[in-house]
């Protein structure tokens, strides 16, 4: 679909002002996010390194690096891209600049909120759903105002096709209200202890209904959107096929929601309930592989460009780094594989190869993208972004490779038996034998930092450029293929 010829610079036709706000606040959340990580990397190698302060105990900041890097960077990207992709291909302003404004800043206080509660031992204890009820409830309206931003912009749009981006963000929004406020139902006892509104196994497979599709909306639907948009845009391709864009949404929406259970495996949960999450992760390999392949086939008639372009690279490459990820995740969800997996460090392997290969790598591209055009500078050095590109790359590669080896490893020493039936290896032992690989998960978890100051100094020198540059957002648009 064509886009109109306006200019990102200088109009008054689009509200960009949110869109910069949140774009640059993900660069400083992301920062701060793998810096906590990074520091609890340290830790876990040498765990003296709390200081026997209790604020600076893994389980105090281990919480605020997930909340970090989950809501505060990628919640900003996703409000940040979301903003602007709506505005483009609906050809309207935001339907309510003030309500925009309200999303930004109520975001940010509830980030701020998160960061002095999670330290001092305010927890929920739900996984990725730990800040407690009165920030649960600021979070809900927020979000409820972020709905009402974007379906209103949707409803006022000035031509009659939603592009499959919007389709992507629209459930990404839906789907995490609903995921949030059921989870965090709560009885408060006092302003930050609450107990959840369900109890023993249920209250474990709701947490994990919330906690398997946050990783499946808010860190893949909402990226996918990302995907979608800027992908042909940077390639300067239409997507590959527009009707596996279609069925890739519908499929990938319809499974995902299912496959929570294969998270309580050998627990409790009943037995078909877990063979039921086993299954439909398996099938959603299927709309996973086909959105990946449409993403990396966007770039068919243009492969030369990954040789000159690395922000382009940055986004093939996430989108690679997505397709593994969604194949090792149905393969962990098979009961027997899960029975060496399941609490080892291959999980936390996992989760990264999506969460820095997928997730960090499709944003930073994306902003590499939007930036420039929504300050009118050109971008300050492409050679950093090739630095930077590296730099992640090798991090990611790093980090993921020192887990799974180390992941199967404590797998294999926890059911490793004598002949008499005793255990060969004590807990200590295994513990033991993790140490050089979590050094050289922490190397690589500081070379992925490295990467992320590199972009910060990057996009400083841009926006603070006194050279002012109409950069071109008009050619071509994601348009509608095969």
């Amino acid at each position: 679909m064509a886009e109109t010829a306006t200019s990102t610079v200088g109009t008054d036709t689009y509200n960009y002002k949110v869109v910069r706000q949140f774009a640059i606040m993900a660069i400083i959340w992301g920062i701060v996010g793998m810096t906590v990580g990074v520091y609890i990397a340290a830790e876990l190698a040498w765990p003296w390194l709390n200081f026997d302060i209790p604020y600076l105990t893994f389980s105090r900041l281990r919480p605020l690096h997930t909340n970090a890097v989950i809501f505060a960077f990628g919640g900003s990207a996703l409000f940040a891209t979301s903003y602007y992709v709506v505005q483009r291909t609906c050809h309207v302003r935001l339907i309510s600049d003030k309500l925009a404004a309200f999303t930004f800043w109520g975001w940010q206080l509830v980030i701020v909120l998160a960061a002095i509660t999670l330290p001092q031992g305010f927890t929920s204890t739900k996984e990725y759903a730990e800040l407690e009820w009165p920030i649960d409830l600021l979070m809900a309206v927020v979000w409820i105002a972020y709905a009402i931003v974007f379906f209103g912009t949707i409803a006022k749009r000035r031509v009659s096709h939603i592009y499959v981006a919007n389709w992507f963000y629209g459930a990404f929004i839906i789907t995490i209200a609903i995921l949030h406020i059921f989870n965090s139902l709560a009885i408060p006892v006092s302003m930050w202890k609450s107990y959840s509104a369900y109890a023993g196994v249920q209250d474990a497979m709701v947490q994990w209904w919330y906690g398997h599709n946050a990783v499946g909306f808010f860190l893949t639907a909402g990226f996918l959107g990302m995907m979608y948009y800027f992908v042909p845009k940077q390639a300067q391709r239409p997507v590959y096929s527009y009707r596996l864009s279609i069925v890739h949404f519908w499929a990938l929406i319809f499974t995902y929601i299912w496959a929570g259970p294969h998270h309580l495996h050998y627990t409790a949960l009943p037995d078909w309930t877990q063979s039921l999450g086993m299954v439909m992760s398996l099938i959603l390999l299927a709309p996973s592989w086909g959105g990946m392949i449409n993403g990396i086939m966007t770039l068919s008639g243009a492969w030369e460009k990954l040789r000159s372009d690395p922000i382009l690279r940055f986004m093939i490459v996430a989108i690679s780094f997505y397709g593994m990820s969604t194949f090792e995740g149905p393969m962990m969800a098979i009961k027997t594989v899960n029975a060496l997996s399941h609490y080892t460090d291959w999980t936390i392997g996992h989760v990264h190869s999506g969460a820095l290969g997928w997730v960090a790598m499709i944003t930073m591209g994306s902003l590499y993208y939007l930036i420039p055009r929504l300050f009118g500078r050109e971008l300050y050095s492409i050679k950093l972004v090739e630095v930077h590109f590296w730099t992640a790359t090798i991090g990611v590669v790093l980090y993921i490779t020192a887990m799974w080896v180390s992941g199967i490893m404590q797998g294999l020493m926890w059911r490793a038996v004598n002949p008499d039936g005793t255990l060969t290896y004590s807990f200590v032992e295994s513990v033991q034998a993790m140490h050089p690989y979590y050094v050289t998960r922490w190397l690589g978890g500081v070379l992925f930092l490295a990467g992320m100051l590199i972009m910060a100094y990057n996009i400083l020198k841009t926006v603070t450029s006194p050279q002012v540059a109409e950069i071109n957002d008009t050619i071509p648009a994601p348009a509608l293929a095969h």
